[in-house]
Parts: C-alpha cells; structure tokens; sequence
C-alpha cells in the first residue's frame, strides 16, 4: 500500500516540528520546509523517520514570493525522484512569523512581509498544491486564536490568519467535489519560541494567559500536533471547512 506524503511548511521547529512527528507516527511520509534553519530541519527529518517513515527537507521562503512557482516545480521533481509519485497526500500550512506591533507603528513594508508569509504566498502555493493533490487530501491551514478574541499590537498578523480562515473556506466548498478537505486550526497562546518567544521568556505573561483557560496553563506543541493528525486521518474525513480552536478553552 503506498503511504500518504504530506508537505509540511516551517516543520524546522515548534508547531511545526510537532506536527510532523505526529504525522510519521501516523506512518506519514514527509516534505518539510524552513527559510533558514537547514541544520534544525534536517534534525527533525531524522527524528521523523526514527517511525520507519521518509523525510526529505526543502528551503521555502515564503516571504519572497517568487520562490513560490519554482518552489512548486522542486516539489514536483522530488515527488517524482524520491517516491516515483506526481501527487501528494496532506498540505500543512503552518509556517509563519510573528511580532507585537501596534496599528499606529505599522508600516506598508510589514504590512507586506505578514501579507506575504501569512496570506499571499499560501494562497497560491494550495492553489499550485490543489492541481496535484489525491483525491481524499487533506488542506490544514493553521491560524490563531487571535482571530476570536484580540490582543494590542496583533491587527496585522489576525487580520492575515481571519483571511485564511475565510480561504479555507473557499477550498472546502471548490474543491469538496474532488474528494478533498480544508480545515483550520487555530491555537491559543502556546508556549514556542515564536513572536521572539514571548511567552515563554516572560513569566508575567505567562501566568495570565495561563489565567485566561479553565485548565490553567498555556498551550505547548504537542496539543496542536495531535489535532492536525487528527484531521489527516479516516477519522476526521468527515470533518470539513471548519475551523478548530486548540486553545484550552481560553475565554470560555
């Protein structure tokens, strides 16, 4: 039986990194991406095939955008090479960057670095993705909480995350008649290094977001990795053009 390939985008580290381990577990084989981190990245490649799955590594800047279309054709040949295939299985999106910056302070130039990474470059690189997916494939775009409830300094980056959040949307009702699903997750505060680690380099922080969830305590990697296998799986065939918020349940 030929296993599922996924592409994992940003799989260098946190969310990323946990959400492929949880996809070889599920024996899984894998594409993941970083910008930068190759060592990082090759790390996790091999910590992922320590479940008898395949993993290669690929650079993806999705800031620049036009790395997107030979990006896409890299893809294509690595497929082919690797797994004598010319489809893929998953799509995660989940690379990303973060930064506090109030709406006032916000100037055209981030403007367009968080349209790039978190909206612009998804949208077309699914859209490429979409046109060599198997029937039966899975879009998982992950979001934030922040589209639910809002945080000082967060407009650009939620704005961004509420436009996936209506995207996935949109690929669920075009592309439902090719036997394909697209869902959001959305995490709560997690405990990362992203957004300069800001919530696990400040205790303060973290105590009141912990506050804020009945369970007491913020997020970690491995909440969210399990849910997007989760939706990967037969048991979550069914389950399409939702958005899921992991996020202990914070302002309930």
């Amino acid at each position: 039986m030929t296993k599922k390939i996924a592409l994992v985008t940003g799989a260098s580290r946190g969310i990323g990194r946990e959400i492929a381990l949880r996809l070889a577990e599920a024996k899984t084989d894998l594409i993941i991406t970083y910008r930068d981190q190759e060592e990082k990245a090759l790390h996790v490649a091999k910590e992922t095939e320590s479940f008898g799955i395949k993993a290669r590594t690929m650079k993806l800047d999705m800031n620049n955008f036009k790395s997107i279309n030979p990006f896409i054709e890299s893809l294509k040949d690595l497929l082919k090479s690797e797994w004598n295939q010319e489809k893929i299985d998953f799509l995660v999106n989940n690379a990303g960057m973060g930064a506090t910056v109030p709406m006032e302070k916000v100037t055209e130039e981030i403007f367009d670095e968080f349209m790039n990474v978190h909206f612009k470059s998804v949208y077309f690189l699914t859209q490429h993705i979409l046109n060599f997916m198997n029937s039966g494939g899975r879009v998982i775009n992950l979001s934030s909480g922040t589209t639910r409830f809002s945080n000082p300094g967060y407009s650009v980056y939620a704005s961004m995350k509420g436009a996936i959040e209506v995207l996935t949307k949109y690929i669920a009702k075009e592309y439902g008649v090719k036997g394909i699903r697209a869902n959001v997750v959305a995490p709560g505060p997690v405990e990362t290094d992203f957004n300069n680690a800001i919530i696990r380099n400040n205790p303060q922080i973290k105590g009141l977001l912990s506050s804020f969830s009945p369970l007491g305590r913020v997020g970690e990697t491995q909440d969210i990795g399990g849910v997007v296998a989760f939706l990967c799986s037969d048991a979550g065939s069914w389950i399409n053009g939702q958005r899921i918020e992991v996020s202990g349940g914070i302002n309930v």
